[in-house]
Protein backbone atom coordinates (compact mmCIF):
# COMPACT_ATOMS: atom_id res chain seq x y z
CA UNK A 1 0.00 0.00 0.00
CA UNK A 2 1.16 3.26 -0.33
CA UNK A 3 -0.42 6.50 0.11
CA UNK A 4 0.32 10.32 0.85
CA UNK A 5 -0.87 12.45 3.98
CA UNK A 6 -1.26 16.38 4.35
CA UNK A 7 -0.39 18.16 7.83
CA UNK A 8 -1.43 21.64 7.78
CA UNK A 9 -0.51 23.09 11.48
CA UNK A 10 -2.54 25.05 13.40
CA UNK A 11 0.31 26.26 15.61
CA UNK A 12 3.44 26.84 15.85
CA UNK A 13 6.55 27.88 13.76
CA UNK A 14 5.11 25.84 10.90
CA UNK A 15 2.04 27.72 11.07
CA UNK A 16 -0.34 27.29 7.72
CA UNK A 17 2.50 25.18 6.18
CA UNK A 18 1.11 22.51 4.01
CA UNK A 19 3.29 19.31 4.03
CA UNK A 20 3.01 16.28 2.21
CA UNK A 21 4.30 12.80 2.92
CA UNK A 22 4.71 9.30 1.31
CA UNK A 23 3.47 6.10 3.86
CA UNK A 24 4.88 2.32 2.02
CA UNK A 25 2.93 0.21 3.51
CA UNK A 26 4.89 -3.12 3.81
CA UNK A 27 3.14 -6.80 3.50
CA UNK A 28 4.71 -7.33 7.05
CA UNK A 29 2.64 -4.22 8.62
CA UNK A 30 2.03 -3.63 11.76
CA UNK A 31 5.55 -5.85 12.63
CA UNK A 32 7.74 -2.71 10.83
CA UNK A 33 7.34 0.19 10.93
CA UNK A 34 5.76 2.30 7.35
CA UNK A 35 8.64 3.86 5.24
CA UNK A 36 7.50 7.75 5.54
CA UNK A 37 9.10 10.58 3.91
CA UNK A 38 8.21 14.22 3.08
CA UNK A 39 7.80 15.45 -0.22
CA UNK A 40 7.56 19.00 0.15
CA UNK A 41 11.45 20.33 1.28
CA UNK A 42 11.03 21.97 4.44
CA UNK A 43 13.84 23.48 6.80
CA UNK A 44 13.78 21.33 9.91
CA UNK A 45 15.82 19.90 12.41
CA UNK A 46 14.14 16.33 11.94
CA UNK A 47 13.54 16.37 8.06
CA UNK A 48 15.98 16.59 6.04
CA UNK A 49 16.18 17.69 2.44
CA UNK A 50 15.52 14.67 1.04
CA UNK A 51 12.66 13.83 3.24
CA UNK A 52 13.98 11.83 5.25
CA UNK A 53 12.10 11.98 8.73
CA UNK A 54 13.82 11.48 12.17
CA UNK A 55 10.88 10.01 14.30
CA UNK A 56 11.36 7.72 17.00
CA UNK A 57 8.45 5.35 16.37
CA UNK A 58 9.67 5.05 12.84
CA UNK A 59 13.16 3.59 13.57
CA UNK A 60 13.61 2.39 17.29
CA UNK A 61 10.15 2.59 19.29
CA UNK A 62 8.08 1.02 16.82
CA UNK A 63 5.58 -1.70 17.96
CA UNK A 64 3.05 -3.83 16.51
CA UNK A 65 0.49 -2.32 18.09
CA UNK A 66 1.36 1.35 17.02
CA UNK A 67 -1.22 2.41 13.64
CA UNK A 68 -1.34 4.62 11.09
CA UNK A 69 -2.98 7.36 13.33
CA UNK A 70 -0.09 7.44 15.77
CA UNK A 71 2.59 8.08 13.21
CA UNK A 72 0.47 11.41 11.52
CA UNK A 73 0.40 12.71 15.62
CA UNK A 74 3.92 12.07 15.44
CA UNK A 75 4.73 14.19 12.26
CA UNK A 76 2.07 16.95 13.26
CA UNK A 77 3.73 17.00 16.61
CA UNK A 78 7.37 17.31 14.79
CA UNK A 79 6.10 20.74 13.23
CA UNK A 80 4.00 22.00 16.70
CA UNK A 81 7.38 21.52 19.12
CA UNK A 82 10.23 20.56 16.81
CA UNK A 83 13.13 18.92 18.63
CA UNK A 84 16.67 20.34 18.14
CA UNK A 85 17.84 17.13 20.61
CA UNK A 86 17.34 14.80 17.53
CA UNK A 87 18.61 16.35 14.28
CA UNK A 88 18.52 14.81 11.23
CA UNK A 89 19.01 18.31 8.45
CA UNK A 90 23.10 18.96 9.22
CA UNK A 91 22.96 20.23 5.40
CA UNK A 92 20.94 23.42 6.87
CA UNK A 93 22.26 22.96 10.61
CA UNK A 94 18.11 23.94 11.54
CA UNK A 95 18.91 22.13 14.69
CA UNK A 96 21.57 24.34 16.25
CA UNK A 97 19.71 27.10 15.07
CA UNK A 98 16.74 26.52 17.01
CA UNK A 99 18.62 25.51 19.72
CA UNK A 100 21.00 29.01 19.82
CA UNK A 101 18.47 31.52 18.09
CA UNK A 102 14.92 30.33 18.11
CA UNK A 103 13.95 34.01 16.49
CA UNK A 104 16.54 33.12 13.87
CA UNK A 105 15.03 29.85 13.57
CA UNK A 106 11.38 31.16 13.14
CA UNK A 107 12.77 33.76 10.21
CA UNK A 108 14.56 30.67 8.37
CA UNK A 109 11.34 29.07 8.40
CA UNK A 110 8.93 31.77 6.92
CA UNK A 111 11.58 32.37 4.49
CA UNK A 112 11.67 28.82 3.57
CA UNK A 113 7.86 28.37 3.84
CA UNK A 114 7.70 31.74 1.59
CA UNK A 115 9.46 30.03 -1.17
CA UNK A 116 12.98 31.94 -0.44
CA UNK A 117 16.60 30.72 0.24
CA UNK A 118 17.94 29.46 3.61
CA UNK A 119 21.26 29.88 3.28
CA UNK A 120 22.56 28.00 -0.33
CA UNK A 121 19.12 26.10 -0.12
CA UNK A 122 15.95 27.54 -2.09
CA UNK A 123 12.59 26.02 -1.00
CA UNK A 124 9.24 25.95 -2.31
CA UNK A 125 6.44 27.99 -1.50
CA UNK A 126 4.40 25.52 0.96
CA UNK A 127 1.57 28.40 2.15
Amino acid sequence: MNFEVTIRPDEGYYLSGIFTFTFHIFPIYPHDAPKVKCKTKVYHPNIDLDGNVCLNILREDWKPVLNINTIIYGLYHLFTEPNHEDPLNADADAAAVLRDNPRMFELNVRRAMAGGYVGQTVFTCCI
